[in-house]
């Protein structure tokens, strides 16, 4: 019974979250889910789309739904690593240096276009986003908790951008896209918009120190052994086809399992169902493999491989 009514709670105090940011982010629930789930895992989020589509919306309507610390930083090809992590200053007074920290120390750090600034600035995130952590001038600063990125790119296929490399993807839980509003989503916005931002009126529904519970709460979720072998065929799948050159790693598969149960409890359940497994593929697993030579799909390289890998899926027999 006590287990059942914690799962009650966090699924009430998830639905406030889902239900406030939707106020000024609308039309676009599955987005949210998903952001909120790379939140209960622990991980990070890449929004990739076309500029103007609610991609900073997002993160901030989320920042200040959770009433975190939240520092935006805009990526740009002059943006140096010490703009990021921070840099020691000299005290005239005193003769002593001291360190002034940077926008990463922050709960929520929204790196907007991370892909337009230079590979060497990109790499300034991959400690604190694998290990919470950043090591300035020999000496190691802890991040606050819980801490997450959630960064924006635009295409690649964009004038002035820098692709970011695989160990960098690999340290984001997952790859989503916003898309555009439905139309009727998009009257309403047009009609009801004034001269301010909806977003800074929103208000925190939830604490930081019952965040911290809901993150602890996703490992006591149960995942039964016939669903981790359900899993790992697909990422085997990932390893084993000619179409791919470099399949999921066993990092990305702990990754999987670990978003599963943080999606099952944001549904309210205690255990994970094959249903969570599949819904999460393409958006957790896309952004980890590479194209093989002479893949030819038409579109992007994302949309080529979330085509893929939704075929993949589709193929794996889904244990009853």
């Amino acid at each position: 019974m006590e287990a059942s009514h914690s799962v009650d709670a966090a699924h009430g105090a998830v639905q406030r979250l889902i239900d406030n940011v939707a106020t000024v982010f609308r039309g676009k629930t599955d987005v949210v889910e998903l952001a909120l789930t790379s939140l209960l895992a622990g991980g990070h989020l890449l929004v990739e789309d076309v500029p103007g589509v609610g991609k900073t919306l997002l993160a901030k309507a989320l920042a200040l739904s959770l009433g975190l610390q939240f520092q935006r930083i805009q990526f740009t090809s002059d943006l140096l690593p010490a703009d990021i992590l921070g840099v020691s200053i000299l005290d005239k007074t005193s003769g002593d240096f001291h360190f002034r920290p940077g926008p990463i120390f922050s709960h929520i750090v929204l790196a907007d276009e991370i892909n337009r600034t230079t590979p060497r600035t990109q790499s300034a995130l991959l400690e604190a986003m694998s290990d919470g952590r950043v090591s300035i001038e020999q000496e190691t600063r802890a991040l606050p908790s819980p801490f997450l990125v959630i960064a924006t790119q635009n295409p690649l296929e964009s004038h002035g951008t820098y692709p970011l490399p695989d160990s960098q993807l690999d340290r984001f839980l997952m790859r989503v896209s916003v898309g555009y509003p439905a139309r009727q989503i998009e009257r309403e916005i047009l009609l009801e918009r004034g001269l301010g931002e909806p977003v800074d009126t929103l208000q925190a529904v939830i604490a930081r120190d019952e965040l911290l519970r809901l993150q602890a709460q996703v490992a006591t979720v149960r995942c039964d052994p016939s669903l981790i072998d359900y899993l790992l065929n697909i990422v085997e799948a990932t390893r084993t086809t000619a179409r791919l050159a470099v399949g999921v790693s066993t990092r990305g598969a702990l990754a999987y399992l670990r978003a599963a149960r943080a999606y099952a409890l944001l549904q309210g359940r205690a255990y994970v169902l094959p249903d969570d497994v599949r819904r999460l593929a393409v958006p957790l697993l896309a952004h980890r493999v590479s194209l093989g030579t002479g893949e030819a799909i038409s579109g992007s390289s994302r949309l080529a491989a979330e085509a893929l890998i939704d075929e993949l899926v589709s193929r794996i027999e889904v244990p009853v």
